[in-house]
């Protein structure tokens, strides 16, 4: 099947090229599933729905918007959410789990793009509705994307900046025509925009926090809530795009209910008990010791292990280079190098563990084990020159320690770089050429955190360097991400299989200081700027993986996070009446497609 551009035609009412309508769009070459397809492959299409879901999370809730920076990260779960599911609000087009990266009609039922990507238009799906009736229509569309470019976080708010023209075309459609900035990968950005209903939106409110309702198309409508305690939801029978193949099999609970904990032991305790259905696992001691409950042993509360087939992703201390403590190279890789994972690994941890190496590790995409080829030299340009030899290889790695927490050969070396910066210890403290001592504090949110942060505190104490550790509730946690105030915070970035302008938001020079942007590192580099356009223009798999590994070799030059570990599977733990579908796709479990097996 044509899927696209092969022909191009005039459109009589406004002349412009047209291309052929798609069912689907992938990144790099075509969807997987034809326009025929079913269902996504990963689901129970013949699932029995009905029954209900108690999910647990911990932290609290102030918003109904996640769209706002004030709302950003204290917003009710299932409103706009990658693990529960956008239960409330929509987008135009969908994302399958079981492939890199491809989206399928969801809002919009089929799309149109020229082979070049300078425009997309999608048409609306005539049966959208929102929940209050009224249809969902090209002004919505419009009108979601300008509120969203003047009142929106990031990275919603600067999507306008790649469009040169946004136009309502025919009665049930709309064209994102884009300017010299924009990239192959905007016209899927767009595609998994959120859509608002212009009817039904306050705009003067609209960047406030606010727990007010609001009018949405997505299948669950909410049904009570309690203010920073628990959200519930209901399906919505009169639900617009039940019978979508790209919805087949999901949305299969009456009801969903999300319940918040100020600490998570509480919430595992809930669990046991059986208030809570599902427990993710992300503590190996606590995944092998604390199943011993009578639920457990009698078979009640299953314990599955899954294997997603994504890259490690990073998990680490991260430094703020915003301070000036941090600026240096040296420094940050001195610091790095004083981490002894092999004693937190064996002491705090079981050895269930691996070393991260790079942010894609385990791929194709990951220059750890990779070495460069000509093609990423070409990329790299002079930016190879400060890159070290052995992460061109790609047999760089972080130093294996006797894994007594006091390896002096790896402190020895991690000494000599500080010493390189312009440090040296003086009275058994590690001071500058004023006699200043070598101090930070590392921000932690939880009990986890922190156990990490001592083993490391303890390390770094032997060698002069005074690391304190602060421990802070989940909104002031929030508060401070979101503003930069932290001289170290821990941080997880995950790795798929096709990054994109996501990166921008993480890595990119513009979101340095950008609040409420994911550049917890404070990066601003030119190189990196130029690694991330290559990846999002990539045309061929060959160069979209040269880019990637040019881009994850300059990252982990940069040292600009003490790299952790990673487990490379899923652990689950759920009460046996929650079924799931028999297949996990490439992303891993996916709990939208879940049911109440007791409803069968």
């Amino acid at each position: 099947m044509r899927r696209l551009l092969l022909g191009l035609i005039f459109l009589p009412f406004c002349g412009l090229a047209q291309a052929e309508p798609v069912h689907g769009i992938a990144m790099h070459g075509e969807p997987a599933l034809d326009a025929g397809y079913r269902s996504f492959p990963y689901v129970n299409p013949q699932v029995k729905k009905g029954g209900k879901i108690n999910y647990g999370v911990v932290g609290t809730f102030d918003s109904l918007n996640p769209f706002v920076l004030k709302g950003m990260r204290t917003t009710a779960r299932g409103i706009w959410d990658p693990e529960y599911g956008n239960l409330f609000y929509e987008s135009l087009m969908t994302r399958s789990s079981d492939e890199p990266f491809s989206l399928y009609g969801l809002l919009a039922e089929t799309v149109e793009m020229d082979a070049d990507r300078t425009y997309i238009q999608f048409n609306l799906n005539p049966k959208a509705h929102w929940q209050d009736g009224k249809p969902v229509t090209p002004e919505d569309v419009i009108f979601s994307f300008n509120l969203l470019q003047e009142k929106g976080r990031p990275p919603y708010n600067r999507r306008m900046a790649v469009v040169d023209k946004l136009e309502k075309v025919g009665e049930n459609s709309v064209r994102f025509t884009f300017n010299d900035k924009a990239n192959r990968e905007t016209p899927l950005m767009i595609a998994m925009s959120p859509i608002l209903p212009k009817h039904a939106t306050d705009v003067a409110t609209f960047d406030q926090s606010s727990l007010a309702v609001p009018v949405a198309s997505g299948p669950y409508k909410i049904k009570a809530i309690k203010p920073g305690e628990k959200i519930t939801w209901e399906r919505d029978p009169n639900y617009w795009g039940k019978d979508l193949p790209s919805k087949a099999g999901f949305d299969n609970y009456d009801e969903i209910s999300v319940t918040y904990f100020l600490q998570d032991s509480t919430l595992f305790e809930a669990f046991k008990k059986g208030d809570i259905d599902v427990y993710p696992e992300g503590d190996s001691g606590h995944w092998a010791r604390a199943y011993d409950f009578p639920a457990a042993q009698n078979g009640d509360v299953v314990k599955e292990t899954f294997q997603p087939g994504l890259p490690s992703g990073m998990l680490g201390f991260v430094f703020n280079t915003r301070r000036s403590l941090f600026a240096n190279e040296d420094v940050r890789e001195a610091l790095s190098l004083a981490f002894d994972f092999e004693w937190v690994n064996k002491n705090l941890y079981s050895s269930a563990f691996k070393r991260s190496q790079s942010f894609w590790q385990n791929s194709a995409l990951g220059a750890y084990g990779n070495a460069a080829d000509e093609r990423e030299i070409t990329l790299l340009g002079t930016a190879k020159d400060r890159i070290d030899p052995a992460i061109l290889a790609g047999t760089y790695a972080m130093p294996v320690t006797d894994g007594s927490g006091a390896d002096r050969k790896v402190l020895r070396e991690a000494v000599n770089l500080l010493n390189k910066a312009g440090y040296a210890i003086k009275g058994g403290k590690m001071v500058d050429a004023s006699g200043r001592q070598l101090a930070f504090e590392v921000m932690t949110q939880n009990e986890g955190q922190e156990k990490m942060a001592i083993a490391y505190q303890r390390a770094l104490s032997l060698i002069g360097i005074a690391m304190s550790i602060r421990t802070v509730d989940d909104a002031q946690y929030q508060a401070r991400s979101n503003s930069f105030d932290y001289d170290m915070i821990v941080k997880a970035y995950t790795s798929s299989l096709s990054p994109g302008a996501e990166q921008i938001n993480r890595w990119g020079s513009s979101s340095r200081d950008a609040q409420g942007s994911f550049n917890y590192a404070g990066v601003a580099d030119p190189d990196i700027d130029r690694m991330i356009d290559a990846l999002v223009n990539a045309r061929s798999a060959e160069d979209f993986r040269a880019a990637v590994r040019a881009y994850d070799r300059l990252l982990v030059a940069g040292h600009y996070v003490v790299p952790l570990y990673h487990v490379g599977e899923q652990w689950m733990a759920r009460w046996k009446h929650v079924g799931r579908p028999e297949k996990t796709p490439l992303y891993g479990y996916q709990l939208p497609v879940w049911w109440d097996a007791r409803a069968q």
